[in-house]
């Protein structure tokens, strides 16, 4: 056993902030700082080998003694920021010192075991590197902080050789140390095989004593520095020897956790491998034998399913190069799952399969337009006309039918009639702010969640190449940075080009000559006009009243009873109510309006059944109630039937459906009225006398718009008042239309005198010390168009001359600055807008006579159409008697 160290009284001290140098343990340290060099230079570096230094752990939060950077040789130093109240806390003498340093009471005396100087370059400053071995512990008795560094008056803690042989007596000093040196033995046979090392740890555990090999153990693990301190604190050897137990048996779990994970996941690795090595061991002996059966070969399936697609040959030599490139990975490869998922496409889209046109019987289809659609004469006989030429000749490439039309009229419905009379499938695309060019195209495979565009992916879904594509809101497409929509489909449009139309995620042309396109809009000006070129547009304008009130009858009042489990024998809506929803509730070019209050009603209805089934049940449930007492009974009782027939025993359980259906047959038919349409629509919305009294003034027109919703009333309201001959203008209003009313001002004042519009004093100038307003009403609707130029110079007309514009009459138009009136378009939706607002003449650009053909020949029946070539024209119609005040004509 070695002897025991000799301390001094007296002995330097190196402060180590939050760490613990263990006897035994061995260090290397730089030494940079002032106070550290002068330790190592008057303790060490001067004494040689005989000189020791005390190394006394620390806590502080501020800078100490620097002792620059650390490099451990058999420990780890560990670190912890919240330290408590197991050190004695001094003060410095220095001046320099401003928080207090928390000095451990105990700490371990250290020999210099090599010592080496240097000289930093260009400061000059000396350096200490230094390689300590802790020996002993002390006990610090008195801390001295005087001079350089500090000092300390300590005294030993080790035993005496003789205390340390009465220890070794102790039965349990035995115990402690013989299950220190199994844990330890364990711990070394587990690093043996994991290293390659342990020949001197075993000889160290022969040799050393093993209160001290406790701490070399210790030393050597990574543990916190409240441990380090509890290890250092332990000076009772068979405490030391029990912690340490505690350390090396906490550190050999840790050890076999790790190896656990690790032979887990070699484990998994390996058994991947080996099943890779067995399934191309399988494969070949398959091969051998010459058996091809791998129905449950997944790739096998693709493959075969991919022969069965009827691609064509360049797509076939494409696909196969992809599929032999599958076949080379592995699953777990990051391109497996998308090569996979590209063939499954390929092998599912519809390369060759077509669903047979059944025989085309023109008869029968024009039953089925007539049936699923009431009017539309005109785009009916239109669809005919493409149906007969399909008929005699299958392989013509028809063109692209687009419907143009406000919502609500049967834009979407007509495109699945289509594909019902040809006997096709239907597969409907929604272009509704669609501004990914990637959404017709599809995206490149190259990015990740890549798809095909959305035509590939209908195609997919109906699973033949001709369906009936209708193209839904093709108008409401927008562009950004990610591309043109609207651009994309110029390609699939165009039956020049669709023929190989190439989708970025196939990859491959795609021939879509066979599919029938349809197109719908609510507008055709936001349509780009290279496409809008490609399509046939056909209108749909909306409809009349008439054609509203036999759509309800015969298409609508079925449809909403059937929708709330309802029919005839509950609720009935005769003619007339209907007439009075169309009339007073709605007005609008389609009939979505009209169904809502349809629905309302039979939604009332279906609250005053429910109650009354409820009614039923609570009846039929009653087990007091040994009979069933109703009007259906009383009749049959009159008429002879026998009582016992009647009579229904609750304990045998009861038919509702009978009780069910007499209920039904007792209750009467809800009939909606004048009173009921009140109580459940409100009072009306609209009536006929709005016109006349907003016409009640001068200075106040009625123009006819357009709007994607169909034609619309517009009331112009013009004023002056005084001012500086300004002209204001308000009700969001674009630029073309702000131009139009600078046009009909500058025409008025250009007219006034032939019109007699001179002001009430005779002066020529019309505007002079008087500023003009023009309010277009609905102020929160933004409006903008170049068809409301006649109706401005009327209301100014009417303003200026004090007269009143009939009431009965609206106009459309536009003027130049000479007065001439120009075509407008939408003249079929304006028309109908006015009858359904109860207006009786209507004043229209001579240039548009052609299209009243368009405006159903009941509308024109009931109204008066005015022609207006020049803008005195339009004023001899619009005021009543004409324009008397003008007097003569110079143009």
């Amino acid at each position: 056993m070695a002897e025991p160290v000799e301390l001094p009284s007296r002995i330097g001290i190196l402060p180590f902030r939050n760490k613990v140098l263990l006897p035994g343990a061995i260090i290397r340290i730089r030494c940079t700082s002032p106070s550290s060099v002068k330790l190592v230079e008057q303790e060490l570096w001067q004494r040689e080998e005989k000189g020791l230094i005390g190394i006394l752990p620390v806590r502080d939060a501020a800078e100490t003694l620097s002792v620059g950077s650390m490099l451990t040789q058999g420990t780890d130093l560990g670190s912890s920021k919240n330290q408590t109240g197991l050190s004695d806390s001094h003060k410095l003498d220095g001046k320099s010192q401003q928080e207090p340093i928390h000095w451990h009471t105990r700490g371990v005396a250290a020999r210099a075991l090599h010592l080496s100087r240097g000289v930093e370059k260009p400061s000059g400053r000396v350096t200490y590197t230094v390689v300590l071995e802790g020996l002993c512990r002390f006990s610090v008795l008195e801390l001295i902080t005087k001079g350089t560094y500090s000092t300390a008056r300590i005294s030993p803690l080790d035993m005496t050789k003789a205390e340390m042989e009465r220890v070794e007596q102790d039965p349990d000093f035995i115990a402690l140390s013989r299950q220190f040196k199994v844990t330890a033995m364990e711990l070394i046979s587990v690093l043996e095989q994991k290293q390659k090392i342990g020949g001197r740890t075993k000889v160290l555990l022969e040799t050393v004593p093993l209160h001290k090999l406790a701490d070399i153990f210790v030393a050597s693990f990574e543990i916190s520095f409240e441990e380090q301190l509890s290890m250092l604190d332990a000076v009772d050897v068979k405490v030391r020897l029990l912690k340490a137990t505690e350390l090396v048996d906490r550190h050999l779990q840790s050890i076999r956790v790790a190896e656990k994970i690790t032979k887990k996941v070699e484990g998994q690795l390996s058994k991947s491998q080996k099943e890779y090595l067995l399934r191309q061991q399988m494969r070949a002996i398959k091969e051998e034998l010459g058996d091809n059966d791998d129905e449950d070969d997944d790739v096998a399936g693709l493959e075969r399913k991919m022969q069965s697609a009827g691609m064509p040959p360049n797509v076939w030599k494409h696909a196969q190069r992809e599929l032999r490139r599958l076949k080379k990975m592995q699953p777990q490869q990051p391109g497996y799952n998308s090569s996979r998922v590209y063939l499954e496409l390929l092998a599912d889209l519809p390369w060759q399969t077509s669903s047979e046109e059944m025989e085309m019987d023109l008869k029968a289809a024009k039953e089925r337009l007539d049936s699923d659609h009431y009017g539309l004469e005109k785009v009916k006989q239109r669809i005919i006309e493409y149906l007969a030429v399909r008929k005699l000749k299958p392989d013509a490439r028809g063109p692209v039918l687009c419907f143009v039309g406000p919502p609500g009229v049967g834009k979407t419905s007509l495109a699945s009639s289509i594909a019902a009379a040809l006997g096709r499938k239907f597969v409907r695309i929604s272009l509704g702010g669609v501004k990914d060019e990637a959404d017709i195209r599809g995206h490149r495979r190259t990015y990740i969640g890549s798809m095909p565009g959305r035509l590939i992916d209908g195609l997919k879904k109906v699973a033949v190449c001709n369906p009936v594509m209708l193209l839904d809101e093709i108008d409401k497409t927008g562009s950004d940075v990610r591309g043109d929509p609207a651009s994309a489909l110029l390609e699939v449009l165009d039956p020049e080009q669709n023929k190989t139309f190439n989708d970025h995620y196939l990859n491959v042309p795609y021939d879509l000559s066979k599919v029938i396109f349809v197109a719908t809009a609510n507008r055709a000006q936001p349509i780009p006009p290279p496409l809008l070129d490609r399509m046939e547009v056909i209108e749909l304008p909306g409809y009349t009243p008439e054609e509203k009130l036999r759509i309800a009858m015969r298409h609508l009042i079925p449809r909403v009873l059937d929708q709330h489990g309802l029919n005839s024998e509950y609720l009935k809506v005769p003619e007339a109510m209907v007439k009075v929803i169309i009339e007073r509730y709605t007005r609008e070019a389609g009939v979505r309006n009209l169904e809502r209050n349809l629905a309302a009603l039979a939604r009332a209805a279906a609250v005053r059944v429910a109650e009354q089934e409820q009614d039923r049940d609570r009846v039929a449930l009653n087990k007091d109630v040994q009979q069933i007492s109703s009007p259906l009974l009383e009749s049959r009782l009159a008429e002879g039937g026998g009582v016992e027939m009647e009579v229904i025993p609750m304990a045998m359980g009861v038919n509702n459906h009978e009780i069910s259906s007499a209920f039904r047959r007792v209750m009467s038919p809800l009939i909606v009225d004048d009173e009921m349409l009140e109580k459940v629509l409100g009072p009306p919305k609209y009536d006929d006398k709005e016109t006349a009294e907003r016409v009640s003034t001068p200075g106040v027109c009625v123009g006819l718009v357009w709007t994607s919703f169909g034609g619309e009333v517009q009331f112009v309201e013009a004023t002056s008042m005084v001012g500086k001959g300004d002209l204001h203008l308000t009700g969001q209003l674009g630029d073309v239309i702000k131009e139009s009313a600078q046009i009909a001002l500058t025409w008025v004042r250009a007219r006034a005198a032939e019109l007699n519009l001179g002001c009430a004093e005779g002066e020529g100038n019309l505007l002079e010390k008087r500023d003009i307003h023009i309010h277009f009403p609905a102020g929160a609707v933004p409006k903008d168009g170049p068809s409301a130029g006649v109706t401005l110079v009327t209301s100014l007309v009417s303003l200026f001359s004090r007269r009143r514009v009939r009431s009965d009459t609206a106009m459309t138009g536009e003027i130049t600055l000479r007065g001439l009136v120009l075509p407008v378009g939408g003249i079929k939706d304006k028309v109908l807008a006015a009858h359904r607002n109860g207006l009786k003449r209507v004043i229209l650009p001579d240039r548009n006579l052609k299209d009243l053909v368009e405006v159903p020949p009941a509308v024109l029946a009931s109204m008066e159409i005015l022609l207006a070539k020049r803008m005195e024209d339009v004023l001899e119609h619009a005021f009543e008697g004409g324009c008397p005040w003008r007097q003569h004509s110079k143009l």
